[in-house]
């Protein structure tokens, strides 16, 4: 088991010496205590997309937050899911476990029932409760399955006691067998239905060679898609490309290269998504049934030998471009459309966690001139690579992290220095 003391210790010692060199921030951990900052943001924020206070505006109102470490010692958190009744959660690592929260203290035992024997899970990507868990119990797993075909994303449920998973069955395989990486997102839409997002599973992602990443582009596989599911990994009738005998009716969008943030606008209803572009090119669309998003015939990045991924960049017919796109890359892994009270002046804000970019960017929309949309960098200073972000029921705001050290596009060590943090209002 690791000690957790210690480590407690290394990531405050660490933590320390990056908060001190930026003047906004103050750390607030000593002892035993689990590390805390105090940072100053600003809304509706600098002009300057580097949050840098010049940029040719008034940065607006001083918002003084506390982030406070609730739990360390995962292995690469990759999604959160809170419980009813309180801030207790159920957080997914990436190498398989399944864990839980319990009022601030991590248990540390994962939860019994998974991975199940007869289920070939190799790592757990999103865990999610079914709209009416309260009266069913049901919990859906995302996750990358492995067969003699390589590997592929697939869902499973099963029933929680509170202690362990029940009756585990997998209900859907995507048709995405391949080598190339399976990262991906599963969330309830507000109809009810289940979304899961599937990647491109590029195994060229070196070279010129695009025989994997086009087949983004066909609508006969699950690669490079966005599939919407009924809470029995049946097909919705009013699926887009349902009665189509040249299309997979599970496929709601396509043209992605790795879509693993979603979110639904708490006014409008809109479906809005974060995808991964290779160098370059990531980007938040707002997506629409049936929609072509481009990957790999009309994309911003540069695939990893340095050349553009297509010869056209920027649209061409039937094609969505993003409402927004970065360049270079932030690596955009997760998004949260906020609703709270806690943070009144942030209602209707996009919060998108960021890995290569180690932060988590507030991005405003309808914004005063001469600026209409503001993006806001936070947590730089902890160094730290945004896995999720959540809004709690408590109205803050929850965000898994993990300081691993990235070694190429994909890798990170497994080790356990992935830590829950919550960011509230500061007195």
């Amino acid at each position: 088991m690791v000690d957790r003391i210690s480590l407690r210790g290394r990531l405050a010692a660490a933590l320390l010496v990056l908060a001190a060199a930026s003047s906004h921030a103050q750390q607030a951990a000593s002892g035993d205590a689990l590390p805390a900052w105090t940072f100053d943001t600003h809304t509706p924020g600098p002009c300057s997309p580097t949050g840098a206070p010049h940029g040719g505006c008034d940065p607006g109102e001083l918002i003084r937050i506390r982030v406070t470490t609730v739990v360390t010692g995962l292995v690469r958190p990759w999604h959160l899911t809170f419980l009813p009744g309180g801030t207790d959660m159920l957080v997914t690592e990436l190498p398989g476990s399944l864990r839980i929260v319990r009022d601030g203290v991590l248990d540390p035992e994962p939860i019994g029932g998974w991975p199940d024997a007869a289920i070939s899970a190799r790592s757990l990507n999103s865990a999610l409760l079914h709209p009416d868990f309260a009266t069913n119990g049901l919990v859906y797993l995302s996750y990358v399955k492995t067969g003699d075909a390589g590997t592929t994303i697939a869902v499973a449920r099963g029933r929680f006691d509170g202690k362990s998973l029940g009756g585990v069955e997998e209900i859907f395989v995507a048709d995405a067998w391949g080598s190339g990486a399976t990262a991906g997102r599963a969330e309830f839409g507000p109809d009810g239905t289940l979304y899961v997002t599937v990647g491109d599973r590029d195994a060229s992602n070196m070279t010129d060679d695009d025989r994997y990443r086009i087949l983004a582009q066909g609508l006969d596989n699950h690669v490079g898609k966005v599939l919407r599911l009924n809470d029995d990994g049946g097909v919705p009738s009013d699926n887009p490309f349902v009665g189509r005998a040249d299309a997979n009716p599970e496929i709601y969008t396509y043209g992605h290269r790795n879509a693993q943030g979603l979110a639904w606008h708490p006014e409008t209803g809109e479906m809005w998504a974060t995808e991964i572009g290779p160098m370059g090119g990531d980007e938040l669309n707002r997506l629409l049934p049936g929609r072509n998003y481009g990957w790999p015939i009309v994309a911003l990045g540069k695939i990893y030998n340095g050349n553009h991924t297509s010869e056209q960049s920027w649209w061409q017919p039937g094609i969505e471009m993003p409402v927004m796109f970065w360049m270079p890359a932030i690596s955009p892994s997760s998004l949260m459309i906020y609703s709270g009270d806690e943070f009144p002046e942030w209602r209707g804000h996009f919060f998108i966690g960021a890995l290569s970019g180690q932060q988590l960017q507030r991005v405003a929309f309808g914004q005063p001139l001469p600026q209409s949309e503001r993006r806001e960098p936070l947590l730089v200073a902890l160094d730290a690579r945004v896995r999720d972000v959540r809004q709690g029921p408590d109205g803050n705001i929850y965000v898994a992290v993990e300081r691993d050290l990235q070694f190429g596009p994909g890798s990170a060590r497994l080790t356990p220095d992935g830590s829950i943090l919550r960011i509230e209002r500061a007195p």
